[in-house]
């Protein structure tokens, strides 16, 4: 027997955009939010993990570090395996995977435990998010992956705003090793349910001919083909920026930039939920927007400019009042969701087979550029104090967001140059 398996017996497709595909749909998005959780869970316990360990800092930093790149990484051939294998030979087993990651986390009581536990789940997420993109748009049609795609999306988001607090309570009730079992035995009833339902709605034909060496040609060859068209290139670096400069200011850099505006620490907090507030809601707008007047390439260019008014009187209008500030920050994340355009537009220009892959490679960059960016305000705070800017001022908060600022606008001079690919007006 080969690895990859024989082409399949052709058998009758099911129903697109039914109650099947819902569910399908909403099973694969239940895994995203799965991931958001876990996700964000490590920075809420990373303090007690290091107790309960005994890690030095650096390995703490060390534990996160593995999962980003390791994720980074494999983001890149998801998608292609999706394309190549579908749905129901991918899923299921990255479920499985995250799922066991977490109970090694659970359970660990070692540095190089922590570790596998990362990069197992680490291999097991990289198909997430853009796996349910995936299945929107082949269970509802690639006229309707758009918008299914920002659908993914808006739950996502809703989750980063919420899961943080629900962790949290979870926390003070019980220690966090019983909690993320819990999350554990929660991802063993999510991954029974993903072999039994998760599948395309006409089976993949994959040739076994030249066994699992062909195949991973094939998976590198499907993924030179998507990321060698410019266009691909243009949409990737607009996400990059967008998306990076989302996590940037979501995770890290709102709630200073607010408490140095003399918010409380509360209103600091509910600041950043609400750029994921408004992202969510972003997502249920731009998408369908961009379907009903056929055009990517304008609320691509109206939302970054958007953004780009925003962050600069965030920043540089220190008069702004604090409800106006919590504003543009609800602001900045609802011109966000064109971001979700990126995957959109960059699924327009490659052949149907390839749109798996094209997802990956945007949602990949992005990824890498967020981690970038996440760090770049704090290190430009410590080389802004050293140069002897005064810490917890405008004037350092105004040095450190400038590759956030400088980001956006290279972004919003990418989207002039870009192409509309609507496939109605292309």
């Amino acid at each position: 027997m080969n690895a990859v398996s024989s082409k399949q017996i052709p058998v009758a497709p099911f129903q697109l955009g039914g109650a099947r595909a819902w569910w399908i749909w909403a099973l694969s998005v239940a895994f995203v939010i799965y991931l958001f959780s876990v996700q964000t869970g490590y920075s809420i316990v990373n303090s007690e993990v290091q107790k309960s360990a005994s890690l030095t800092v650096k390995q703490v930093a060390g534990v996160a570090a593995v999962y980003t790149w390791v994720f980074a990484i494999c983001q890149f051939f998801g998608g292609a395996l999706l394309d190549r294998l579908g749905v129901h030979k991918v899923l299921p087993i990255s479920v499985v995977l995250v799922t066991a990651g977490v109970f090694l986390f659970a359970n660990a009581d070692s540095y190089n435990t922590l570790l596998v536990s990362q990069f197992v789940m680490a291999v097991g997420a990289c198909t997430g998010f853009v796996g349910a993109g995936y299945i929107g748009g082949q269970w509802f049609g690639m006229s309707r992956f758009n918008f299914m795609f920002g659908l993914v999306q808006f739950c996502a988001s809703l989750s980063s705003a919420f899961s943080v607090n629900a962790l949290q309570l979870g926390l003070n009730a019980m220690p966090w090793r019983e909690v993320f079992n819990l999350v554990g035995a929660a991802g063993v009833v999510l991954s029974v349910l993903a072999f039994f339902f998760l599948k395309n709605p006409t089976p993949v034909e994959s040739s076994g001919a030249g066994g699992a060496g062909a195949f991973v040609r094939s998976v590198l060859t499907a993924l030179l083909q998507g990321i060698k068209i410019p266009h691909v290139w243009l949409s990737a670096l607009i996400c990059a920026a967008l998306f990076g400069s989302m996590l940037a200011a979501g995770v890290v850099w709102t709630p200073k930039l607010m408490e140095i505006r003399g918010a409380s620490p509360a209103t600091a907090a509910f600041s950043s939920s609400l750029l994921w507030l408004g992202l969510a809601a972003g997502c249920l707008v731009i998408p369908a927007l961009s379907d009903k007047i056929e055009r990517r390439k304008m609320p691509i260019v109206v939302g970054i400019a958007v953004q780009v008014a925003c962050a600069g009187a965030l920043l540089y209008l220190p008069s702004v009042s604090i409800p106006v500030a919590m504003a543009l920050n609800f602001l900045f994340g609802f011109a966000n969701a064109a971001h979700m355009l990126t995957f959109s537009t960059a699924a327009d220009v490659v052949p149907p087979e390839l749109i798996g892959t094209s997802a990956a490679f945007v949602n990949g960059l992005a990824f890498i550029a967020g981690g970038i960016m996440i760090a770049a305000p704090g290190s430009r705070v410590v080389s802004g104090v050293a140069a002897g800017l005064t810490d917890q001022t405008m004037a350092i908060a105004e040095y450190a967001a400038e590759p956030i600022i400088v980001s956006l606008i290279a972004a919003f001079v990418i989207s002039l140059i870009m192409k509309e690919s609507h496939p109605a007006r292309s």
